[in-house]
């Protein structure tokens, strides 16, 4: 099953988790993001259609491969914004949960210009995608390639702690809408392992996505990425990330709370 069918399958309230995903021990962050929001939008009221506004993820235990089940309580719906929660469940427990919030477009007297402006990038193409390397990197690397222009690899026990690059599926779906840039944006490792002598567990509590502006685009699109390490101390690690459309219009806004055991 491919991530197509998967966000489709999730949808429908059940869905398998295909293996290949894997991050460690869990499920990759993304794809569990991008399935809980198909989820969610699929209950949004009959003749509404608003675009997602943000999404917070809590990843409560490690989503294995097989089956899982989502529960969706839409919480308000009013005029213009429309506020859901959804769970993941699998036997007996919840493994993930997000809120999310989704807002028709009002009319306003004010616009902020973004202070933060796209780095200047090589060419995709002009550099070498990080690697898949059965056993050694991520399953889920197979699926999202990632071009690193600025920062280290994971481990290499680098004095930097942020990362800049270009992201997209290796193979394109059919179309690419909001679940699949929920299920691509999180790809990136967290930026303060790079700091890390050897590999050492860790992962996402908490995942915040904030997208402001549209983000459908050509399946193939290559999307700008930028993260940096605000604060890490005491086993955490709080990073803030912005995403931008090739052509410089920033999308989203990405935040995240990591776990880091080393």
């Amino acid at each position: 099953m491919n991530l197509q069918e998967m966000l489709e399958q999730a949808a429908t309230g059940t869905v398998h988790v295909q293996e290949g995903w894997g991050q460690g021990r869990a499920t990759y962050g993304g794809l569990v993001g991008g399935l809980m929001h198909s989820a969610l939008r699929a209950q949004l009221p009959e003749g509404t259609d608003p675009p997602l506004r943000s999404i917070t993820v809590n990843f409560v235990a490690p989503v294995t491969p097989g089956a899982a089940e989502t529960d969706v309580q839409i919480l308000r719906s009013g005029k213009s914004a429309t506020q859901g929660l959804v769970t993941l469940r699998q036997g007996d427990s919840i493994v993930a949960a997000a809120l999310a919030a989704f807002g028709a477009s009002r009319e306003s007297t004010l616009s902020v210009r973004s202070a933060v402006a796209m780095p200047q990038l090589p060419e995709p193409m002009t550099i070498d995608p990080l690697p898949y390397i059965p056993g050694a990197t991520p399953d889920f690397f197979q699926h999202v390639e990632m071009r690193l222009a600025d920062g280290n690899i994971p481990y290499s026990g680098a004095q930097t702690s942020h990362m800049t690059g270009w992201m997209r599926f290796r193979q394109a779906p059919p179309t690419f809408d909001e679940r699949h840039f929920i299920s691509l944006a999180d790809s990136w490792p967290p930026a303060v392992i790079q700091m890390l002598a050897k590999p050492a567990p860790g992962s996402s509590l908490t995942w915040t996505l904030e997208l402001v502006d549209n983000v459908t685009a050509e399946p193939d699109t290559h999307w700008a990425y930028a993260v940096h390490t605000d604060h890490a101390a005491e086993g955490y690690a709080h990073t803030d990330a912005r995403i931008w459309h090739p052509d410089g219009r920033l999308v989203a806004i990405s935040r995240q709370t990591v776990s880091v055991f080393g």
